[in-house]
């Protein structure tokens, strides 16, 4: 399927957010938060949050420094 992650086109087939994060190697990162289509995730709903076709996600990481 293909899906728009932070504004780029990718084809994958993953089936859930979770899978898709842990595709990008993401997943296991603990300041990472996820938007499907406009509309925050929680980590705890990524296993059951099915993907469709054309979904646009925003991966966000939080960093700090100065």
């Amino acid at each position: 399927m293909r899906v728009t992650i932070n504004d780029e086109p990718k084809d994958t087939a993953a089936q859930t957010l979770a899978d898709l994060l842990a595709e990008l190697g993401v997943a296991q990162e603990p300041a990472v938060a996820a938007a499907v289509d406009e509309q925050v995730v929680p980590r705890s709903r990524w296993p059951a949050h099915a993907l469709a076709e054309g979904a646009r996600i925003l991966v966000i990481r939080a960093a700090q420094g100065g």
